[in-house]
């Protein structure tokens, strides 16, 4: 009896903590961005903006970009709200020009950026047509591969962790530039391109499959195969995929593998942010109805001292309170904060 009332107080007080703040004028709407229609990142915005819309006093609306690069840039002009992002790609927003991944860091410096929920990992692999004979990594040396990315800087980093987990870089390859990870597709439909990549369980990749058929290579998961990946994209990790789990899958898989996170920016104001949260964490069970990639995006993932970026200070306590929130993350919090470009 005494652990079901405490567990009914604890409910009490999450929902009274979210609810403090609802009279500082919420605004109506706030916007998550996220990667364009067809992505996974949509996907996983319109589920989230679904989930907010019916549970918070504030209605959530997706906008779409062309990529992480195009939209982070308006944290720091309070343009855009949220968005939905990948821990790669924020660890270099945030950290600026000094913190390079592959030798390079093409993102804008947003040190405003600041982490809200991290959510479900996503997996990967390189992508052929069906009936390519294209059937190992090895294979992949020598052929066109998709590449460039100016729209959509994350799949370069996508492409270039498949090639370096075979031990391969782009010299290896015929590039054909694109300029997102859509377009990436359309070349392999249309036969520019002979490999490329998405996210598993993507509309798009729906798409191709209907159209010329797909098929994932697995990437090498041995000891050696993963010590690569770590090397070349800090961030990266190795994990399975079962066979016939989604399009192109045709058997287990080795795939690349990195945490989604769902972002904010330091001026976003406590009470938009534990509205937002309290509506997700509330209802995270429900998220799973919208889209196969929710199906890891749960409370318990959803704090991690690994993380790339600094939580907000809104997120930090609404965990504290929920108790998932450690000393360790505290160490972690405060250790990302002093970060010096």
């Amino acid at each position: 009896m005494r652990r079901v009332l405490i567990a009914r107080l604890s409910a009490v007080a999450l929902f009274l903590i979210a609810g403090v703040g609802q009279g500082q004028q919420l605004p109506k709407s706030v916007a998550i961005g996220s990667n364009p229609p067809g992505s996974l990142f949509y996907a996983l915005a319109s589920g989230l903006a679904k989930v907010v819309s019916d549970s918070a006093a504030i209605q959530a609306q997706v906008q779409p970009y062309a990529g992480t690069s195009t939209f982070v840039p308006l944290f720091d002009s309070g343009e855009l709200d949220f968005g939905v992002v990948n821990a790669v790609d924020m660890g270099m927003v945030y950290r600026g020009a000094n913190f390079k991944v592959g030798g390079r860091n093409p993102f804008p410096h947003v040190a405003s950026s600041r982490l809200i929920m991290r959510g479900s990992p996503l997996r990967s692999s390189f992508i052929v047509r069906k009936d390519s004979p294209i059937k190992t990594l090895a294979d992949v040396k020598g052929k066109r591969a998709t590449g460039e990315y100016p729209a959509q800087l994350a799949v370069w980093y996508n492409m270039l962790g498949a090639l370096s987990n075979a031990g391969l870089g782009w010299n290896d390859v015929k590039v054909v530039p694109v300029p997102a990870v859509n377009e990436g597709v359309d070349a392999l439909i249309q036969g520019r391109a002979d490999v490329t990549t998405h996210a598993i369980g993507s509309a798009k990749l729906q798409e191709a499959e209907a159209a010329v058929g797909i098929r994932f290579l697995s990437l090498d998961c041995t000891k050696v195969g993963e010590e690569r990946i770590k090397k070349a994209i800090p961030g990266y990790y190795l994990s399975t995929v079962k066979g016939g789990s989604s399009a192109g899958i045709l058997q287990d898989i080795c795939a690349y593998t990195y945490d989604i996170y769902l972002v904010g920016h330091a001026k976003l104001p406590d009470a938009v942010v534990r509205s937002v949260l309290q509506a997700i964490w509330v209802n995270v069970d429900k998220l799973p109805q919208f889209h196969p990639g929710f199906a890891e995006w749960t409370k318990a993932r959803a704090v991690d001292p690994e993380v790339t970026i600094p939580y907000h200070p809104a997120a930090a306590r609404y965990f504290k309170d929920a108790g998932v929130w450690s000393a360790k993350m505290d160490d972690a919090q405060k250790k990302l904060l002093a970060w010096k470009p």
